[in-house]
């Protein structure tokens, strides 16, 4: 059995015998001899080159042709229908990303949100298996996206993300907790939190570890990324009238240990990014740690199709046959 796509040949070794019938085709065209009348000029025949004496030298190849259809459908060509059955999708994932000010910093190039959203997106098209939301904090906490397979809307949602869109702080707990009412009627057999942040709790009436307490309690495993460099970094310090962004050098403050505190009561981890590059080592670290278990039931149907070729490769030897004892019959061939 061969199979090439949707097409299958039961018989697939008669196959072989195709190449040898064109081979011995050609050789024997070649060792054929042409018998004709010499004369000095064609000038007296040139009306005997007509479109049956032109249709004739190709009555071979229709012949050919057709012994070739016949081999094929010899072969037992079918057509395949598969169809593929997900029985288990795996993993549920909420992205949860900070959208404070301080996310306009300027040590990612251009900023750390910029970055965020980028490799955010690369990371949702890895993971073409799991249903993913979205949701982002500042001063407060708003649910973006429900999950979904859609993943083109979530790449949407993730490229229209922009600092200012909520009240300015770092309700971290408040952003934990909207994950958790995403993912808490799941029934996936893994649900995971990325939360990403790059400061200090600031805001918000739910504390962090009561939030990390809630998801452990529904079984959800947070991954906690702190995005910054070390030391200062140029960050807004304040806007304009008009609403420009005035930055200025500030020190850059993670709450590493509350990061770590909030991973480790969710059997998760904590990641410092502290780059563009360390930030993608991150997510590709999460990307194996949360492997997606693809469980999938394919069915073929078989549809004989030699029928077809049968027919066809008939209807041409029947034709050369016809031709060459009827309307083109052998020519007289002139050398001069």
């Amino acid at each position: 059995m061969l199979e090439l796509g949707n097409i299958a040949f039961r018989f697939a070794w008669v196959l072989l015998f195709i190449p040898l019938l064109w081979w011995m085709f050609i050789i024997l065209r070649r060792q054929r001899r042409t018998s004709g009348v010499y004369l000095p000029t064609a000038a007296a025949v040139k009306d005997f080159v007509t479109l049956r004496t032109k249709l004739f030298r190709y009555l071979p190849w229709i012949k050919f042709a057709g012994l070739s259809f016949i081999l094929i459908s010899l072969a037992g060509p079918q057509r395949l229908e598969k169809n593929e059955t997900i029985n288990d999708s795996g993993i549920d994932i909420s992205l949860v990303i900070d959208l404070s000010s301080s996310m306009l910093a300027r040590d990612f190039k251009p900023n750390r949100l910029e970055v965020t959203k980028t490799l955010a997106e690369q990371f949702v098209k890895e993971r073409p298996n799991d249903r993913i939301s979205v949701s982002v904090f500042a001063g407060e906490a708003l649910a973006q996206c429900p999950l979904t397979y859609d993943h083109r809307m979530v790449v949407n949602i993730l490229r229209n993300l922009n600092a200012g869109a909520l009240d300015d702080g770092t309700a971290i707990g408040m952003g934990l907790v909207s994950a958790v009412n995403t993912l808490k009627d799941s029934k996936a057999k893994s649900k995971v939190v990325i939360l990403l942040t790059d400061g200090v709790n600031t805001a918000g009436y739910i504390d962090p570890l009561t939030a990390a307490k809630l998801a452990a309690d529904y079984h959800l495993r947070v991954y906690v990324i702190g995005v910054g460099s070390e030391g200062e970094a140029e960050t807004p310090i304040s806007r304009t009238p008009s609403g420009q962004v005035i930055y200025g050098y500030v020190p850059v403050e993670i709450d590493e240990p509350l990061m770590t505190e909030i991973a480790n009561l969710t059997n998760g981890q904590y990641f410092r990014a502290k780059d563009e590059n360390s930030l993608q080592q991150i997510y590709n670290r999460i990307n194996l740690l949360e492997k997606t278990k693809i469980e999938k039931t394919v069915l073929k149907k078989r549809y004989d199709e030699y029928a077809w070729f049968l027919l066809i490769g008939i209807g041409l030897i029947l034709t050369e046959t016809i031709l060459k004892n009827t309307w083109v019959r052998t020519p007289l061939f002139i050398k001069y």
